[in-house]
Protein backbone atom coordinates (compact mmCIF):
# COMPACT_ATOMS: atom_id res chain seq x y z
CA UNK A 1 0.00 0.00 0.00
CA UNK A 2 3.01 2.54 0.61
CA UNK A 3 4.57 2.18 -2.69
CA UNK A 4 0.85 2.47 -4.02
CA UNK A 5 1.28 6.40 -2.42
CA UNK A 6 4.69 6.67 -3.06
CA UNK A 7 4.14 6.11 -6.92
CA UNK A 8 1.19 8.49 -6.89
CA UNK A 9 2.77 11.63 -5.09
CA UNK A 10 5.63 10.89 -7.42
CA UNK A 11 3.07 11.07 -10.60
CA UNK A 12 1.83 14.32 -8.86
CA UNK A 13 4.84 15.84 -8.68
CA UNK A 14 5.71 14.81 -12.10
CA UNK A 15 2.47 16.73 -13.41
CA UNK A 16 3.42 19.39 -11.47
CA UNK A 17 6.61 19.88 -12.64
CA UNK A 18 5.69 19.57 -16.70
CA UNK A 19 2.49 21.79 -15.94
CA UNK A 20 5.01 24.68 -14.19
CA UNK A 21 7.41 23.99 -17.12
CA UNK A 22 4.84 24.48 -19.91
CA UNK A 23 3.60 27.50 -18.66
CA UNK A 24 6.78 29.06 -18.50
CA UNK A 25 7.17 28.08 -22.64
CA UNK A 26 4.19 29.13 -23.62
CA UNK A 27 4.65 32.96 -21.70
CA UNK A 28 8.25 32.41 -23.61
CA UNK A 29 6.50 31.69 -26.71
CA UNK A 30 4.02 34.62 -26.41
CA UNK A 31 7.33 37.01 -25.85
CA UNK A 32 8.86 35.92 -28.70
CA UNK A 33 5.52 35.90 -30.97
CA UNK A 34 5.51 39.69 -29.60
CA UNK A 35 9.15 40.18 -30.32
CA UNK A 36 8.98 39.22 -34.16
CA UNK A 37 5.46 41.19 -35.35
CA UNK A 38 7.60 43.98 -33.30
CA UNK A 39 10.51 43.29 -35.00
CA UNK A 40 8.53 43.41 -38.35
CA UNK A 41 6.68 46.44 -37.92
CA UNK A 42 9.87 48.23 -36.98
CA UNK A 43 11.42 46.93 -40.71
CA UNK A 44 8.48 48.14 -42.68
CA UNK A 45 8.97 51.38 -41.31
CA UNK A 46 12.31 51.80 -41.92
CA UNK A 47 11.97 50.51 -45.46
CA UNK A 48 9.31 52.97 -46.20
CA UNK A 49 11.55 55.50 -45.07
CA UNK A 50 14.88 54.14 -47.04
CA UNK A 51 12.72 53.25 -50.37
CA UNK A 52 13.44 56.43 -53.11
CA UNK A 53 10.07 58.04 -53.96
CA UNK A 54 8.50 55.87 -57.33
CA UNK A 55 8.55 58.26 -59.95
CA UNK A 56 5.10 58.70 -60.84
CA UNK A 57 4.35 58.38 -64.85
CA UNK A 58 1.63 60.20 -65.92
CA UNK A 59 1.72 59.02 -69.20
CA UNK A 60 2.22 55.26 -70.20
CA UNK A 61 5.95 54.36 -71.73
CA UNK A 62 5.63 53.62 -75.19
CA UNK A 63 7.59 51.34 -77.43
CA UNK A 64 8.00 51.22 -80.90
CA UNK A 65 8.74 48.03 -82.32
CA UNK A 66 9.85 47.83 -86.14
CA UNK A 67 7.61 45.75 -88.02
CA UNK A 68 10.85 44.95 -90.33
CA UNK A 69 12.42 42.91 -86.57
CA UNK A 70 9.03 40.44 -86.72
CA UNK A 71 10.06 37.37 -88.00
CA UNK A 72 7.68 35.48 -90.36
CA UNK A 73 6.81 31.73 -89.28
Amino acid sequence: MTGLWMVAILALVVAVTALAYARRVGRQLAQVTEMYWQLKFDHGELKAKVAPPEPSSSQPRQTFVPLASMKKP
